[in-house]
């Protein structure tokens, strides 16, 4: 079998802001939004901030953060790799990055046929 690709990954980008809110903040999770508010945007929360929910997956992991999802959402992006990624600008109040001048985005790639078959038999789709 094929190796099974990672459902979240993050730019270098991402994994060094990801590094800086760790060390000021501590354990921190990534929570994909589900369209309030700002839209669809990944955000940074200090552990325990934000209930994780029965119909929440773990998607994986940034670094050692780990990447929540809420499962109807996961049924939209379940064929497609979530990139996490930053820019330039502040971005939703709500996540921790909010005032460093930088903002978490979302970007995402369609599965190839092949990954999607290693996917579904792994069990992961």
């Amino acid at each position: 079998m094929s190796k099974i690709p990672e459902q979240v990954v993050a730019t270098q980008d991402a994994l060094m802001l990801l590094k800086e809110m760790k060390e000021k903040h501590g354990s921190i999770i990534m929570y994909q939004s589900g369209g309030c508010c700002d839209g669809s945007t990944p955000y940074c929360y200090e552990e325990g901030d934000f209930k994780i929910g029965s119909n929440d997956k773990l998607l994986g992991y940034l670094g050692e953060i780990p990447f929540y999802i809420h499962q109807a959402q996961y049924e939209f992006y379940k064929s497609m790799q979530l990139i996490i990624n930053v820019k330039e600008g502040n971005g939703s109040e709500f996540s921790l990055e909010y005032g460093s001048g930088r903002s978490f985005y979302l970007q995402s790639r369609m599965f190839s046929d092949e990954e999607v078959k290693v996917l579904r038999e792994s069990g992961r789709i």
